[in-house]
């Protein structure tokens, strides 16, 4: 994979984090602190290179998984087809042995004191019919066995190379995740700095959360600022259902334009199962609706004429919580 997708530092980067020495009481304060939009700018763009190397680690984690399976799946079968295919390669090898060692004469000699020439030709030809099934069943067995093992040889290759990359993957993940955490300790500066304004006076969202939530929840926190206005869904203005629809919209998710009929279409989740992009509905008769952007916080529209703003979660009459997709 080119090294310009999973370089070091962009500049803009190398940037904020000459800037965080100065917050922390570098040298000189010569250099501005950054914006907390800027800083925002700049995990955007980080993560958008992280969360694609995010699922590449996950669908090769499932065909690994697949694959692992598979192999010792047929593993199972080889296993009782050789337990077979030795014990009758045993008995026909102890034949040989006994008629070489002479421990078996007294069924020769049984045969060369017949009766009749007839009996002794039949007795011989019952033997070589014996020999002759003995040789079939063992070829016929470790036919099989062989069959198995050649479907298994790819296998366990496709194994061992989906393991060899997985590693590589989770090596450029783990050198993405770095470069953000140190980003987010200059956020949290920034914030506890109150750099984030009184509309945003906590990280939104709290973590980096993938996936549709992710998206929903980062399309949230970016209307910030932006005015209520009643039945309004974007991309100017927006009420508080017309938020978490227009959100969720953005991730791929329909919702219905009305915070009671998205508490029916959504999956309740408790509290301790809250996660970045559920919804929090407020009220016994459900009018109000806001989503969890993490560590306590929601965004939501709350009234005409005010600015969609973040508050702390319980800082109302929660209803329920719900989780759509």
């Amino acid at each position: 994979m080119p090294r310009s997708r999973w370089s070091r530092f962009t500049p803009t980067l190398a940037a904020l984090v000459g800037a965080a020495v100065v917050l922390t009481g570098g040298a000189t304060a010569a250099r501005a602190e950054p914006s907390v939009a800027e800083i925002e700018a700049q995990i955007d763009r980080d993560w958008n290179k992280l969360e694609p190397v995010i699922e590449q680690v996950n669908a090769v984690r499932e065909q690994l998984g697949v694959r692992r399976r598979q192999a010792d799946a047929l593993g199972k079968q080889i296993a009782p087809l050789q337990a077979r295919v030795d014990a009758a390669l045993g008995q026909v090898g102890g034949l040989a042995a006994d008629a070489y060692k002479g421990d078996n004469l007294s069924t020769v000699n049984a045969l060369l004191g017949s009766r009749s020439p007839s009996e002794l030709v039949s007795g011989l030809e019952m033997l070589d019919r014996f020999a002759h099934h003995q040789q079939e069943q063992v070829r016929d067995i470790a036919e099989l066995r062989d069959e198995l093992a050649a479907k298994k040889k790819p296998l366990d290759a496709m194994v061992a190379d989906l393991s060899r990359t997985e590693a590589q993957l989770a090596a450029k993940k783990k050198q993405i995740d770095a470069e953000i955490a140190k980003l987010q300790k200059l956020r949290l500066k920034v914030y506890g700095n109150g750099g984030g304004g009184p509309l945003r006076p906590a990280p939104c969202p709290a973590g980096y959360p993938g996936g549709a939530a992710g998206v929903a929840v980062k399309f949230a926190c970016a209307q910030i600022g932006k005015i209520y206005v009643w039945g309004a869904a974007g991309p100017d203005h927006f009420d508080c259902s017309g938020l978490t629809m227009a959100a969720w919209a953005k991730a791929g998710v329909s919702l219905p334009h009305n915070a009671r009929q998205q508490h029916n279409v959504t999956r309740r989740v408790s509290r301790a199962e809250l996660r970045a992009g559920d919804l929090v509905f407020y009220y016994g008769d459900l009018h109000h609706v806001g989503m969890y952007v993490g560590d306590g916080w929601v965004v939501h529209a709350s009234q005409s004429g005010k600015p969609i703003t973040m508050k702390r979660v319980d800082d109302g009459d929660i209803n329920s919580y719900g989780r759509p997709g």
